[in-house]
């Protein structure tokens, strides 16, 4: 069975660090490159930042470029973000995605809420 578990979201102030996880389980991790993508209020889901599979390739979007950094830890399956430098704008749920690089299967985790208080 696919599993996406997100952990780390929570209530922060303005300035402050978290770091979200991302426990992927029933799948060959190694094998996927993984994403953040993120949904505030009344907004849609956008892409926070990206990883290849092998750790060399980390793309992130401009709002998080400086502030943000995503790993991955192929042996544990885990993927993560840290999160620097928190803007009340960076409020929303934070989700985890698996995206295979050889079909179309994506997978989703259900997403950690992220409250960044001003």
């Amino acid at each position: 069975q696919v599993q996406l578990v997100e952990s780390g979201g929570g209530l922060m102030q303005a300035g402050g660090s978290l770091r979200l996880s991302c426990a992927a389980s029933g799948f060959t991790f190694s094998n996927y490159r993984m994403s953040w993508y993120r949904q505030g209020p009344g907004k849609e889901r956008e892409l926070v930042a990206t990883i290849s599979r092998g750790d060399r390739i980390k793309q992130y979007a401009d709002f998080v470029k400086g502030r943000f950094t995503i790993s991955r830890d192929n042996a544990k399956n885990m993927v993560y973000l840290q999160m620097n430098s928190l803007k009340p704008e960076d409020t929303a749920v934070y989700y985890c995605k698996a995206q295979s690089t050889t079909t179309s299967t994506d997978y989703w985790g259900q997403g950690t809420q992220v409250t960044v208080s001003s």
